[in-house]
């Protein structure tokens, strides 16, 4: 695996899946794979959960992580290829990324969308253009449009859930991606992945619930029904996937902040006992009320803990590109 930046790149998500389930089991048991190995964390946004469970996962497969905040320690960077230089940026990536590539063995690169101009957030420029430049393998610790590897963590937490709890019948879990008020415009990335990697699974019966106009990009979402009623969407589901996103179409807005699309205990009850499940971070009493969030039915805190698992697993596959 020369990156991971998508499900494109993965060609069997199940062994995957299993793969970092058997890490969760041994987490030392391939400590040496990555030895003499070290990776390149940059990060030109914030981040704690992605951050610290990538470095854990390194250090369990023996590799050695070193963490760049590009934004507070490095130079403005430019992207843009013929670019005239004469503003605030002082660095191109085509002379940075080599570097990188000489300095680590794989780059993991987080950075967000602007919010502004969809075509410039949805080209991928950044994380394209490290991976045209490095020369190694990069890994997506989150893009303008993706967050790839929160989304392996959960079909792993979705997978993990169904192995401890089966379905009478084997019937295809109902899996609800359901939009939640928020305080600020925020990225499309989580929704946007969640939706490709649970159609590309094919393994649950899809649903996204939103209100009208907040409709994703149809290229992730196509294969999911659509539905702009919540309790209907919500009815006889086995697990609610709750975020945030802003518009699409008009892009970056926030069209309406109802507290009615709040998930709460209540509207659990026409579900199949669902598990609830989360990023993180969390508006409590905002996207979550406190009761579900901190009841019997949230998994919130054992999907973040698979973070960890997520991150070996696909290290572990780039680290086999590299020997």
């Amino acid at each position: 695996m020369r990156k991971f930046i998508s499900v494109d790149d993965v060609a069997d998500i199940n062994a995957l899946v299993g793969k970092a389930l058997d890490f969760k089991k041994e987490p030392w048991k391939d400590q040496a794979v990555g030895k003499h190995k070290r990776i390149g964390c940059l990060f030109l946004n914030p981040s704690m959960r992605t951050r610290l469970s990538t470095q854990v996962a390194a250090q369990q497969l023996g590799m050695e992580s070193i963490v760049f905040n590009v934004g507070q320690e490095g130079w403005a960077l430019e992207f843009e290829d013929e670019a005239i230089m004469s503003g605030n940026k002082v660095e191109h990536v085509k002379d940075a990324a080599p570097i990188f590539g000489k300095y680590f063995d794989i780059l993991a690169i987080r950075t967000f969308p602007s919010l502004q101009n969809k075509a410039d957030d949805y080209s991928e420029l950044y994380i394209n253009q490290f991976i045209k430049y490095a020369g190694i393998p990069v890994l997506s610790l989150e893009s303008a449009t993706l967050h790839p590897l929160q989304s392996l963590t959960d079909v792993i937490t979705i997978k993990e859930s169904l192995n401890a709890n089966p379905l009478p019948g084997k019937k295809k879990p109902k899996i609800v991606l359901s939009w939640a008020p928020h305080v600020k415009a925020l990225p499309q990335c989580v929704a946007n992945s969640f939706s490709q990697w649970i159609n590309a699974w094919g393994e649950a019966d899809f649903v996204i619930t939103h209100p009208e106009d907040y409709e994703l990009d149809e290229k992730f979402t196509k294969g999911a029904t659509i539905i702009h009623e919540q309790d209907a969407a919500l009815k006889d589901a086995d697990f609610v996937y709750v975020k945030n996103w802003s518009t699409y179409a008009d892009y970056g807005k926030i069209y309406t902040n109802d507290p009615g699309w709040m998930l709460t205990q209540e509207k659990l009850s026409v579900t199949n006992n669902a598990k609830v499940m989360h990023c993180l971070p969390v508006r409590r009493n905002v996207e979550l009320s406190d009761e579900v969030l901190d009841g019997p039915n949230s998994i919130v805190t054992q999907e973040a803990g698979n973070r960890v698992w997520a991150a070996q697993a696909v290290l572990s596959e780039m680290l086999k590109s590299i020997r």
